[in-house]
């Protein structure tokens, strides 16, 4: 295997398995192993997530170069890219678009936590729709490792 496709295999492991390392065990442990402090367990889960989403735009970038490069053209009739690119445009939209308006909330709840004030009802329904963004990223991650290795 050339370094550039060993490369592309690890960036589909590092990107889809930090998804799920993270979404479906560290967040989780966290808000379990601090209950009296869900503040800081959700703090050190954004950072988490924020990491993550720079990972996933690393990965994502690597690996449309990398297909274009192998493929060319061909590339954008795989639904190998495709996928890549889906979970790229969700990385996107939740980092730069729904992230800052949950930030946003957060901050119009100081000094209260946002989940004790009147901002809890818009938390709670953009923190859902960010839930679904990233389930959705993570469930096409799964289909991206199955098409890995399809033409």
């Amino acid at each position: 295997m050339r370094f550039p496709d060993l490369l592309a295999a690890w960036a589909v492991v590092f990107w889809v398995g930090g998804l799920w390392a993270i979404g479906g065990l560290a967040a989780p442990v966290l808000f379990h192993a601090l209950p009296e402090d869900r503040m800081l367990a959700g703090r050190l889960a954004g950072e988490m997530f924020n990491w993550m989403a720079y990972v996933g735009m690393a990965c994502a970038a690597w690996l449309v170069i990398h297909r274009l490069g192998r493929h060319g053209p061909a590339a954008m009739k795989q639904a190998f890219f495709w996928i890549v690119v889906t979970m790229l445009i969700l990385t996107l939209a939740s980092h730069f678009g729904i992230q800052p308006i949950l930030q946003q909330l957060k901050a119009d709840a100081l000094p209260q936590d946002v989940m004790h004030s009147l901002f809890r009802d818009r938390f709670q329904a953009w923190h859902g729709v960010s839930s679904a963004v990233y389930l959705l990223q993570a469930l096409l991650g799964l289909w991206l490792v199955r098409k890995q290795y399809s033409k």
